[in-house]
């Protein structure tokens, strides 16, 4: 136990000093452009009109936002706002929602909470923008790239040079494949043959981005969704063995993520793609990161998981903010973790840090 505590405090160690370099590095944008596709865990406000239970335009989510509530569904910055902050952004990626005119320069978040690789994932809930029209959202971003940068070739040839952040599954499953009262998904098919078919979906979605001049991807694992307080409360009803069996459902998925990673570098090899070990990042003494409370959310929660009530005051010492989101305290440690590998399995084959090198 004591050589695990000393892990994990040489690792925020770590983390610390390379926060601390970032911040001091880069006086412009690595990249020029940052594109994200995605679920709650980066919707940024796209969810805010539409008719559905799954937004959070509402306090007392955004109470440490600079900007206040703004559709994000945590107390304050997600993954891919703090990941933008390193890669050298002096403002927040906009949602598709409202990016207008030259907003779209610097990248447009797509991601939308309850969306999923599948079309149907989330439905229950109301609408929501699933990962395939997230992708025609971004064929009409090109478009207007076009128009601004004067031909299709120019807008492309920018395009290339952007990071995209594809983050989706949570919901395939949460909102799908565990909810048989609402979808058919969990009679069809074993937890290996599910994991098979989202991936031979997701495989078809990704070679559509990259067809749509995308050459740098970073493609996040799931974490150990039958982990967070949701699960265990609502979908488990505190029911450990079940909880165990969530967790162990997603892991072909995330087996099946690391093979295409492969498969994609070999096929399409004037781009680059890597997978981020959102479970591994998961795993350890979250107490050692100042973690005192992991099985409650700050905020507390309505059945579908979203706040309801006031929040706790010691947001820095939960890893969750509601039922199924993560504080941004929490966030910061995936993100620099993602951006800059702490351990070698936390990505594969590199960071995001050498992939936009």
């Amino acid at each position: 136990m004591a050589d695990k505590i000393k892990v994990w405090c040489f690792l925020l160690f770590l983390l610390r000093l390379v926060s601390n370099l970032q911040n001091c590095a880069h006086a412009a944008p690595q990249v020029p452009c940052f594109f994200i596709f995605g679920d709650s865990l980066a919707d940024s406000g796209n969810n805010n009109n539409l008719v559905t239970a799954a937004k959070a335009n509402y306090r007392p989510y955004g109470i440490d936002f600079p900007n206040g509530t703004t559709g994000r569904f945590t107390n304050g910055r997600t993954v891919v706002d703090i990941i933008g902050e390193l890669l050298g952004f002096n403002q927040f990626i906009p949602p598709f929602a409202t990016a207008r005119g030259r907003d779209i320069l610097v990248g447009v978040n797509y991601a939308s909470g309850a969306s999923g690789i599948r079309d149907e994932s989330g439905r229950q809930l109301g609408d929501r923008i699933s990962l395939n029209e997230q992708l025609q959202n971004h064929a009409a971003t090109l478009s207007r790239l076009t128009q601004l940068l004067g031909t299709k070739q120019a807008a492309e040839n920018y395009l290339n040079k952007c990071l995209y952040y594809v983050s989706l599954g949570s919901n395939d499953y949460l909102n799908n494949y565990f909810m048989p009262s609402n979808y058919t998904t969990s009679r069809l098919y074993t937890p290996d043959q599910y994991a098979k078919v989202l991936i031979d979906q997701y495989s078809q979605q990704i070679k559509l981005l990259y067809h749509l001049g995308a050459r740098k991807i970073a493609l996040p694992g799931l974490r150990p969704i039958g982990s967070i307080p949701y699960s265990f409360s609502t979908l488990c009803r505190n029911n450990v063995s079940c909880v165990t069996n969530i967790n162990n459902a997603v892991l072909p998925f995330n087996a099946g993520l690391v093979s295409l990673v492969d498969q994609l570098n070999r096929e399409l090899n004037d781009a680059r793609f890597i997978y981020l070990n959102s479970t591994g990042m998961s795993s350890g003494d979250p107490s050692v990161l100042g973690f005192r409370v992991t099985n409650v959310g700050c905020c507390p929660a309505r059945s579908d998981g979203q706040c309801i009530q006031d929040p706790c005051q010691n947001r820095t010492e939960y890893a969750f903010w509601d039922a199924i989101h993560p504080t941004e305290a929490l966030n910061q440690f995936t993100a620099r973790r993602s951006y800059n590998a702490i351990l070698p399995s936390d990505a594969y084959p590199t960071d995001i840090s050498h992939l936009i090198s």
